[in-house]
């Protein structure tokens, strides 16, 4: 069934990590834009822990590379710098606590919130779809699912189109160059396998809508 976009007036699209706003919600983003909606999009995790043991990437290196590669892909949707968060919590340990804080102060006056599933198989996008659960307030919710890659979410599933197909998403994937195998010198290190990055690059995005 087709997800039913409304015309909400501001939306905010959170992620786990750097990469997660555009795999999970590209083509979302982008609807979204052409109705008007004021997107932004908050990144929770500083995204330093896919290469730990690069020498030539150290964390610092490793953080300003995926702020640019995000700010490059979300550019490309018509997110200008000014409205992306980057919260620089340490990946990998969101578990720990993601500030509620924060994500209050950031979904004020929000009309859709856009996360990670709780069913999602990556810890750290747990930690952050429990956190969005419990901040209150009469939003809509919607969330996507990243990890395992085109899984099934079930009847409650809503689809939409991404304008530009396969290619278009593909190319906004691979601006992420940090996570497609650039980084040599780890060699233990995480990188998007090719059947990876065809599942997320597929045509159409799926969501489910939060019942509060």
């Amino acid at each position: 069934m087709r997800l039913a976009l409304r015309r909400p007036r501001r939306a905010l699209i959170v992620a786990p990590h750097p990469d997660d706003e555009v795999i999970g919600a590209a083509g979302l983003i982008q609807l979204l834009r052409r109705r008007g909606t004021r997107v932004g999009v908050a990144i929770v995790s500083d995204g330093a822990a896919s290469h730990p043991g690069s020498l030539r990437w150290p964390r610092p290196r490793l953080i300003a590379a995926r702020r640019r590669e995000s700010l490059r892909a979300l550019r490309r949707l018509g997110i200008p710098a000014g409205d992306v968060a980057f919260l620089g919590l340490p990946d990998s340990r969101l578990s720990d606590g993601v500030p509620s804080g924060t994500l209050r102060r950031l979904t004020r006056g929000i009309d859709l919130i856009v996360g990670p599933a709780a069913s999602d198989a990556h810890p750290d996008h747990q930690a952050v779809a429990a956190a969005l659960h419990r901040l209150p307030g009469r939003a809509r919710r919607l969330t996507y699912q990243v990890w395992p890659p085109r899984t099934a979410i079930g009847a409650r599933a809503r689809t939409l189109v991404v304008p530009g197909g396969t290619a278009a998403k593909r190319s906004l994937i691979r601006l992420h160059a940090t996570q497609l195998g650039m980084i040599r010198d780890d060699p233990a290190g995480f990188a998007i396998a090719a059947h990876e990055l065809a599942a997320f690059a597929h045509p159409i995005e799926t969501f489910v809508e939060l019942r509060r």
